[in-house]
């Protein structure tokens, strides 16, 4: 018999990453190694490139790090807000030292949707 859990702040769940949400976490992460190089480069005048892209990095800036993602990953997430009848907000919590706000998630399978953990 199945039981009905209302959903609540605080409570864990699975998040399943959307096409949409790998490529925002995708595109802000950075390397290791691509934070050395733009250290190294801390003494261009201009600090951007030909691409407008930023050639230097600040010393004690914050720094995305962690494994790639892809869409249908599954991460948990801890619910922040409650819309209404199965529709949250939360934190997911990525295999990196940041994490993903989800909004307006709703429960289901498919991408961009909450479940609950299976019982074991």
């Amino acid at each position: 018999m199945e039981v009905y859990v209302e959903i609540t702040i605080g409570r864990v769940v699975l998040y399943r990453l959307h096409a949409q949400d790998a490529e925002k976490i995708n595109r802000r992460r950075t390397t290791g190694s691509e934070i050395a190089r733009r250290i190294s480069a801390n003494t261009c005048k201009e600090g951007m490139d030909y691409a407008g892209t930023a050639t230097h990095w600040p010393i004690g800036a914050q720094a995305h790090i962690g494994n790639e993602v892809k869409a249908g990953d599954i991460f948990p997430m801890i619910v922040t807000k409650v819309w209404s009848p199965g529709y949250v907000n939360g934190q997911v919590f990525l295999d990196g030292n940041d994490c993903f706000w989800a909004t307006s998630v709703e429960e289901g399978v498919e991408g961009h949707y909450w479940q609950w953990p299976p019982r074991v």
